[in-house]
Formats: structure tokens, sequence, C-alpha cells
């Protein structure tokens, strides 16, 4: 049977709301008369809600005439903690900090001249000082950078929790003159400095000279209460219980308010108002027990799971700039464990993936034992627990009806888990209806009934090569970090290719992949389809979608592939692509050192295109080759050697200069990373010009029309928050009758994009370039 909530008096509900309408009239004044902000305002209401909840818990029917004088040093604290959270107006502060000073004197004595005395009043009035040294110390230490200062306002609450553990340090003492004078300094020195009239090195001093006494003073009563006790005990458990609740605490609200986006993540972020919260203690508070236990395990096994979730977006943010999609997104869990098996090997590989196994389940399993041991001890405090819930909905609501935030796009009224909850529900009714969305895209293509000798009739006689550039992106063109040397590199290409007879055109695609996801863009740059994840991709591969590059091979190409990055069988490149060979890395004869995930240099996969494919009379041959060196972890990266001496790549070596080990890259500042990745870039780029630069050279008659383009943009990290999908895509050749046929296109001359460039979806790519190159159907 649940216990009742006793009611307060009506002179206590008079003098409470009194109190209220108070702080309410002083956060409209400091609003209006000085500017205080959201911030504050949700930070006073919310200091006014507790002030009202703990004197209502308080036990007395009254406050009386010198409860209320203290009621009334309350109210200024309020403005005192709005004017904290949100410091508009240094002279308000101040001045409400000083007033509640000196009425810090009144009550007191009003107290004693009216014989109205009481221990409540006693503690109410020495709870009021220890919350304004708080706040002022918060303050001081954030206008001088000095968290030491912090000290002088957690003194009081750390002598407290020590007396969990000690408790003879909860025994009685007769209060000293001295004590009191050190306890008044506090305050004095915490508003004098808030002033900043003074010098900072004076402040500092002022403030360690205070933060001495009060360890004097303090240090004093714990050797007076050690002599004043007989027995000496130290009850752990308690403690510990309290450290188990408090993690607890942490742990719900690091589930709830963790947000899924790693550009998010600030401390700031955490300290937000949860609806969820506010919901769950009310319910854990009314329901009976055998319903709470069962009820609090089932919402904290969720609460787990989205936890898990939450950090797998996180993780996605960071490396694929979305949300993780548990429905579409399985797939690359297993991508990941094979580039850490890759990159550091198949024992560390096994390793990761235990332990990212193990924490999941930990993770779930202590956030429901979480939030069933706060539910337990708000069911056994109910009436705690429902002044909680009304101080917290108070909170939320002003912060709700303000659009108070902290961080920006952040609401400091947070709903995050609940809206991620239905997101996610929606989103298998999503998954459905975009497969239903995608039949219906496919089953759309002018091509699919072109006969073979119709096709790409004005490049027959010509090799084409398409080169696949990994991660590069608008960003490396862009980023005034990176943009001016990676253009150097295009620039001296330009100058180069045209003294060999080259030309380029180069316009812009926007890849429906960030980050990753390699295979989705090419596939969408073959097929001419948006195949933005792995539901999507298992469909295509099923289908009889004409890709270009089985256009190709039925117009009567060779039809090759130069995968370094492919370890594992791939059926789909004959049956779906239409490959007539797929060069896997195990199909190259590389025999030479790895370069973290990338198996082998990109110069080796361009001279073993030349060895395998490109010999004494070989056919025309369509061949679509990914540049892997900038994959990430873009380092180390190769020596560049004499084409004529590749031979199976045991020449090569790591490049000359320092270089950061793969681990290191994720650990090290993001300008240093970009660094990394730029030099990576210009290392493909510089390889694939000096290979077409020297086929002209060897063989000019059979010099390739070459397609260069970037596959995605690389992770956030690199390009910060925000960027474009974009990627660099040209067209190179030697005849100027292939570059005349993208004349409308409006591409830029050269190897750089202008600005005007248009920009495409890499879906439009295939059809734009079949109607270029063939008639249209």
């Amino acid at each position: 049977m649940l216990a009742r909530v006793p009611r307060p008096s009506p002179t206590l509900v008079a003098e409470l709301t009194a109190g209220a309408l108070g702080s309410a009239v002083l956060l409209a004044a400091l609003a209006f008369g000085a500017g205080l902000g959201p911030v504050g305002l949700v930070t006073g209401t919310t200091a006014a809600a507790a002030l009202v909840a703990v004197l209502l818990g308080g036990g007395v029917d009254r406050l009386g005439p010198a409860g209320r004088v203290t009621l009334g040093r309350g109210v200024l604290i309020v403005g005192v903690t709005a004017l904290v959270a949100d410091p508009v107006s240094v002279t308000a502060l101040v001045a409400c900090a000083s007033v509640a000073l000196v009425l810090d004197g009144v009550d007191g004595a009003v107290a004693r001249r009216r014989d109205v005395a009481s221990a409540f009043g006693a503690r109410f009035d020495m709870e009021l000082d220890a919350v304004l040294v708080l706040v002022l110390s918060v303050h001081v230490a954030g206008l001088l950078g000095s968290n030491w200062v912090l000290l002088i306002g957690l003194a009081r609450y750390l002598f407290v929790a020590a007396g969990a553990v000690l408790p003879w340090l909860r025994g009685e003492l007769a209060p000293l003159f001295s004590g009191k004078v050190v306890a008044a300094i506090q305050g004095v020195v915490l508003v004098v400095v808030s002033a900043q009239l003074l010098p900072d090195l004076v402040a500092r001093v002022l403030l360690a000279l205070a933060l001495a006494a009060l360890a004097w003073s303090f240090g004093r009563d714990v050797v007076r209460l050690w002599r004043a006790a007989g027995e000496h005990p130290v009850r752990v458990r308690p403690a510990v219980a309290a450290v188990v609740t408090v993690a607890a605490g942490v742990l719900v609200l690091v589930a709830l308010l963790t947000p899924g986006d790693f550009a998010l993540l600030t401390p700031l972020t955490w300290l937000r108002v949860p609806l969820e919260v506010v919901v769950g203690l009310a319910v854990a508070a009314v329901l009976p027990a055998p319903l709470r236990r069962v009820a609090a395990w089932a919402g904290g096994i969720v609460l787990g799971l989205l936890l898990v979730l939450t950090l797998f977006d996180i993780g996605f943010s960071l490396s694929l700039a979305r949300p993780f999609d548990p429905a579409r997104d399985a797939v690359l869990l297993g991508n990941a464990y094979d580039f850490v098996a890759e990159t550091s090997g198949p024992a560390i590989g096994t390793v990761v993936a235990v332990l990212v196994a193990v924490l999941a389940v930990v993770l779930v399993v202590a956030t429901g034992g979480a939030v069933a041991r706060l539910a337990r001890i708000a069911g056994a405090r109910r009436s705690a627990s429902l002044r909680l819930v009304a101080v917290l909905a108070v909170a939320w609501a002003v912060a709700w009806a303000a659009s108070a935030q902290l961080v920006p796009t952040v609401p400091l009224a947070s709903r995050d888990t609940s809206i991620r909850t239905v997101e996610r529900a929606e989103a298998v009714g999503t998954g459905v209806r975009d497969q239903a969305a995608f039949e219906a895209e496919a089953s759309v293509d002018a091509y699919a009934d072109v006969p073979g000798d119709q096709l790409l009739t004005a490049l027959r006689g010509r090799d084409v090569v398409v080169a696949v550039v990994e991660s590069y992106g608008m960003s490396a063109l862009q980023d005034p970090a990176m943009s001016g040397p990676v253009r150097a590199v295009l620039d001296d290409g330009e100058r180069r290719l045209g003294a060999a007879g080259y030309a380029a055109r180069t316009g812009v695609l926007t890849s429906p992949v960030a980050g990753g996801g390699s295979w989705l863009a090419h596939a969408t740059l073959l097929s001419g389809l948006w195949i933005d994840g792995e539901q999507r991709h298992r469909d295509l591969v099923a289908s009889g979608r004409l890709t270009l590059t089985r256009a190709f091979h039925e117009a009567g190409w060779r039809a090759v592939a130069v995968a370094p990055g492919t370890t594992k069988p791939w059926p789909e490149g004959s049956s779906f692509f239409g490959y007539d060979r797929a060069y896997g890395a195990d199909d190259l004869g590389y025999r030479g050192p790895r370069y973290s995930w990338s198996t082998m240099p990109d110069q080796y996969a361009l001279a073993a295109f030349d060895r395998l494919e490109r010999g004494p009379g070989a056919p025309p041959t369509m061949a679509e080759i990914a540049l892997t060196s900038s994959h990430v972890p873009w380092t180390p990266l190769p020596r560049t050697v004499p084409w004529e001496a590749v031979g199976d790549g045991s020449v090569f070596a790591p490049a000359d200069g320092p270089q950061q080990t793969f681990e290191s890259v994720f650990t090290t500042p993001p300008e240093q990373v970009r660094e990394v990745y730029r030099r990576s870039i210009e290392y493909s780029l510089a390889t694939l010009v000096a290979w077409t630069e020297r086929q002209a050279a060897l063989n000019p008659g059979r010099a390739p029309v070459l397609v260069v383009l970037g596959d995605h943009q690389p992770y956030p990290m690199i390009t910060g928050p925000g960027a474009s999908r974009d990627v660099p895509i040209s067209i190179v050749s030697r005849d100027p009758a292939v570059l005349a046929r993208i004349g409308a296109w409006g591409w830029s001359d050269g190897l750089t994009p202008d600005p005007t460039a248009p920009v495409w979806r890499m879906d439009a790519f295939r059809d734009r370039f079949l109607d270029a190159y063939g008639p249209r159907p």
C-alpha cells in the first residue's frame, strides 16, 4: 500500500507561494533590466522550485519571522544562481549576493529577539550559506580559470560525504566564533572577486588565503570531533551504496542525454533535463513494488539497447556522416571487423570484436540494473521523489517554453531518447517503403533493351579506364588547410599531361555516401541508381540492371576490374557488373609490404594492370581501377619507384620521412590527421598522372580515355561537420573529339572544377555518359 504524502499547512503554503512569487519577480526584473537569457531563466526557475520543494519536505508547519527572512535570502540566491548560469550583469550579481550576505546576520537576530530560534531554522540558514558559497565559487572558478577555487564551495559537501563513511564526523560541536568568521570570509571574498575590480594576482591570493582559513577551520573541527568521539568506526557499505547509486544515476543520464552525432559531444550536452527522467520518476514513485520492478527492468533494458545504438550512431557519424541503421548496416559491422583485422592483425580484430560484444551486453544489463535501483529508491522515498519530479517538471517546461540551449541545436529540454525511439520504429516502415521505391526506380531503364552494337559507338577502338581515387572529395580542393598542395599537384598534372597531348574536363558529382561505403558509390556510378545502403545494393546485384561496365562488355570491350581492396570472393563482379575478369588483391601478384588497409601501392596496381591487360595484341579494354593508397588510415605511404623497377612489388618500402602509425592517426589532433590524408591524396593523384603520362609515351595510339573521380568524401574528422558529399570527376583524353562529346555538360577545362561547375548526383552519370558516347535510345 502506498504511503500518503503529507499535506503542508496553509501557512507554509502561503509563505512558499510568496517566496515563489518573489523569485519570479526577481527573475523577471533581471530578464528585462539586465538581459537575463533563457539559460539563466531556466536555472533560476529550477533553483526557485528546488527551494520550495526542500522547504515542503522540511517537516515544519510554518517558517516564522526569522524563516521568512531566510526565505528572502533564498530568493536572492535564486537570482545569484541565475546570473552565474548567464552572467549578463556583474552589478546585479554582486548586488544580489551582497544583500544575501548582509541578511545572513538579520535572520539570526530576528530569531533571537523573538525567541523563535529552532534547529530547522539554523539548518535552513546554514544550507543556504553553503549553496551561496558553492554558486559563487563556480562563478569565480570560471572567471579565473582556476578549478581549485571550487574547493571553497565543495568543502562542506565533502565533509558531509565523509560523514557517511566516518559517522563520528556527524557528532555535535559547539559553534566557535572563529568558525563563523571564517565562514563569513568565504562569502565576502567570493563576492569581492566576483566584482572583477581586483588585479588577477590579488584575487588569487585572497582566494588562496580564504581556502587556507577554511581548511584550518574544518581541520580543527575534525580534531575536536575525533577527541569527542569514544569510538571511530568506519562504515564502508553506506559509502559503497551511495557510490553505486550515483553511478546508476550517471549511467541513466548518459543513456538519455548522449547525442548520436559526434559533433555534438561536448560536456554541456549532458547538462540538460530529460523528459524521460521526469516521467520515469513519477511512474516509479506511484507504481506498486512488484509492477515497478518489472517496468523498471523492462524500461532499463530498452534504454540500454538504445544506448548501444547511440554509441553506434556516434561511430557512424564520425566515419560515415550519418546515424547507424540496424536494418541496413549490419553488414558494415563485418566490414569494420575486416578493417581492424587487415590493418592491425586478425588477433586484434578478434579481441576488438569480443570487447565490443561484451561491452554491449554489459551496458544493457548495467542500464537495466541502474534503472531498477533508482526506481526502487524512488518508490521507497515517494514524497521526496514526487517533489523532485515537480522540480524537474518545472525546469523542463521553462526550458522548453524558452527554447533554451547551451549547445546550438541541442535544447535544454531534452526528449532525445523518446524521439530516437520513435524514429527507429519508423525506420522499419521507411525501409519497406524504400525497397518498393527502389524497385520502381530500377524498373525504368532507357538502355535496358539497346543492342550492344549501338552502345558507346563514339569510343570504339579506344581503351577506357575509370580510375576511382579512394576518399577523394571536394574538401581536398576547398579546405584551406589542404587545397593548396592538392591543387598544386593537379596544376602540375595539367601541365605534364598537356605536354603529352592530353586535355581534360572536370565536373562535380554528389556521392550517396561519405566516409566509407565505397562499393555503394561504385554501384551508384555504374548502375545509374542511387545506392546508399546495403538493402539497395543487395536488390541491385540481384537484378538485371545494365551497368556501365556491362554496357562496355556487350559493346565488344574486354571489361576488367582492378580491385586491390577486394580480399574475398566477388561473384557479382562477373554475374552482375559484367566484368570479364575481376582482379582482387590475391590476383595481382604483389609480393611487397602491406600499407595498413591498402594491400599494395597505387603505383603497383596500375603497373599490374599494364602487365596483365595491356600487352601486345590486347583487345580494346575497359577497366575500373580502385586506387586504395588514399584509404583510411592514409598512412604509411609507399615510396615512388621508377616504373621499370616495380616488378613484383618487393622493391617498395615506406616513404621517406616520419609517418604516423595506423593506431595513432585516430588519437592525434584533427589538423595533423588532415595532413596525413592530404599527403595520401597527393600521392594517388601524382601517381595516376605519372601513369597516364607514361601511356602516351609507351603507346600513343592506345593512350586510354581516362575517367578520374573520387568515390566519396573522407571521414567527418577530416571534412568537419556539415560537409557536402561532393566529389570531383574528370574525363581526360588525347582525342579532342572525345571531349567535344561532353561540351554541353558545362564542365571546367582542366583537372580542377570551377566554382560554377554543375553538380550532378552520381546516379546521373551512367545515362549521361551513355548518351554522350552513343545514340540516344
